[in-house]
């Protein structure tokens, strides 16, 4: 277990979201999408990315003679073409307005995090979720991290978009307890617009995934005037009828990611104009795919 992984910026202990109990969730970084409505485009990136929250940063300037890149001015704002998110600013950042989004570490280094919680898995169900970004796209050392994980009796979840190599998820089938699939839009052309791939290797992937008898739950996030609309649901649904899954989950937009655009030093892509279905809408789609016979929910 030697193989160095580049993850988000925490592993998230007692997740409740991620799968079923009490979990630990790894976010690797980097991701083959570019969703308009991302709520972690911290997660985008492969490379290691400053956080700068200029809200909590009190310009105490305590960091400025340590950046090697002096990258930082003398008002701490920060030159990102300067910047290589080596940490040495956030090390000694007291308010904690500078952070690094995706670190090196070993498999053998995160094993230990991951079965510290093991009590907590056993009593609620829970276990271990990879998730991103997108955790197929480090199918080495995922193999690796769910093999060990299934060694000690951990539970794993593994989220992913669907776009990756079909040998990537022939190779985690053996270790993966469930797959939390995220299935955007119906349409090619539509999914190319919003996140920059269309949906071929996605349904693909998904239908093999079914073919092979895993544990699926189809996760749809629904964005209204994007995909929420009856066409794409009914097209959505008739897919859904021709997979095995054991649940759907609906999971309408929110906007609490879009802070995070200006702490990367970037653009908010999302625009004002995304907002989830209304409360009825979400019902009536949960109606649809529960009339089909879906376990269906909203969240989760």
């Amino acid at each position: 277990m030697t193989q160095p992984v580049s993850l988000g910026l925490t592993l998230q202990k007692f997740s409740i979201h991620d799968g079923p109990g009490i979990r630990t969730t790894v976010f690797f970084k980097g991701c083959p999408l570019r969703c308009s409505w991302c709520h972690n485009p911290e997660s985008q990136s492969y490379r290691a990315e400053l956080l700068y929250d200029a809200e909590k940063c009190t310009q105490c300037l305590r960091c400025l003679p340590h950046c090697p890149q002096q990258a930082i001015t003398a008002s701490a704002a920060t030159d990102r073409n300067l910047c290589r998110a080596c940490g040495e600013c956030s090390d000694h950042c007291l308010h904690g307005a500078r952070q690094i989004a995706g670190r090196a570490i070993s498999p053998a280094e995160l094993l230990p995090q991951l079965l510290a919680d093991q009590v907590f898995y056993e009593q609620s169900g829970g276990g271990v979720t990879f998730s991103g970004g997108e955790p197929l796209s480090h199918i080495d050392v995922l193999e690796t991290l769910a093999q060990e994980s299934k060694r000690h009796r951990l539970h794993v979840c593994v989220d992913t978009c669907g776009h990756a190599p079909a040998e990537s998820f022939r190779r985690s089938l053996r270790y993966t307890d469930l797959f939390l699939f995220d299935l955007k839009h119906m349409d090619p052309a539509k999914h190319r617009l919003y996140t920059g791939q269309d949906n071929r290797l996605i349904l693909a992937n998904l239908r093999l995934l079914s073919d092979f008898g895993a544990n699926i739950f189809l996760r749809l996030p629904l964005i209204e005037g994007i995909n929420a609309d009856s066409e794409n649901i009914a097209a959505t649904l008739a897919f859904a009828k021709t997979l095995r899954l054991r649940q759907v989950n609906l999971l309408p937009y929110h906007a609490t990611g879009r802070s995070k655009y200006a702490r990367l030093g970037r653009a908010d892509e999302t625009g004002e104009q995304l907002k989830p279905p209304t409360p009825d809408r979400l019902e009536e789609i949960r109606h649809q795919f529960a009339a089909a016979g879906f376990d269906t929910h909203i969240g989760g």
